[in-house]
């Protein structure tokens, strides 16, 4: 019997990025998943929380959580939102733990540590580095599980960064309020990127991605970015 999976696409995804969850869900079905997307989904709340309007944000979780009531699994294509949904949901809701944990996963942590499949038969021919968002990396503690995934893609040779942990300096709202120190930010970590040789820039946030090509587009770069999802996805 098919796993029910239901897909939360997060509101960079639904409105710049269309086919990142488009690409998710392929990979899903090919995993044997069957795929529920609730059309009435919206936004986690994160771009509020973070910003420290907790009344607001409180508010749009509160609908997240009407939408997913009883959604056994959510899948995100994003370590910020699973990990705003996983974990600072239970601060909003004055809870000991989100009443999403242990439902709720990154995209790249779903595959290899619920599912256990590392091979989805892609090919990508590529050079490409990876960059680590700081949500995943730091608050879901996922790291190897987009490796092992990436070393499975046929054509693909994967070149690490020396900058592999640093920030993009994207952080939603951050990148607004102070450009300057963001831009400072993108402008070392595409550096690092252009550095390593690769034609090819992947990371499991589209939000990190848009700051990263938008840095690389301004640096002359002919570098391409690519969601883990999309690479996945390749044939």
């Amino acid at each position: 019997m098919a796993r029910r999976v239901s897909i939360f696409v997060t509101c960079v995804i639904d409105q710049m990025f269309p086919q990142v969850g488009l690409a998710m869900a392929d990979v899903l079905e090919r995993a044997g998943c069957e795929i529920d997307f609730r059309e009435a989904q919206t936004c986690c709340g994160q771009p509020a929380f973070n910003t420290g309007y907790r009344d607001e944000a409180r508010q749009v979780a509160k609908h997240f959580a009407a939408v997913f009531n009883d959604a056994e699994t959510i899948v995100v294509p994003s370590g910020s939102c699973a990990a705003m949904i996983g974990h600072h949901f239970a601060e909003l809701f004055d809870t000991g733990e989100s009443p999403f944990h242990g439902r709720v996963f990154e995209f790249s942590q779903f595959l290899t540590d619920v599912l256990g499949v590392e091979d989805f038969g892609a090919r990508c021919d590529a050079v490409a580095t990876y960059h680590d968002s700081c949500h995943s990396l730091r608050e879901l503690k996922i790291k190897s599980g987009p490796r092992k995934l990436l070393a499975q893609v046929r054509g693909l040779e994967l070149r690490e960064m020396d900058a592999v942990e640093e920030c993009c300096g994207f952080g939603g709202t951050f990148s607004v309020k102070f450009a300057n120190v963001s831009g400072a930010m993108a402008r070392t970590k595409i550096d690092a990127i252009i550095k390593t040789g690769a034609d090819t820039l992947i990371s499991a946030d589209s939000s990190c991605l848009m700051q990263m090509r938008g840095a690389l587009s301004r640096a002359g770069s002919s570098v391409r970015t690519m969601h883990l999802a999309e690479v996945l996805a390749s044939r």
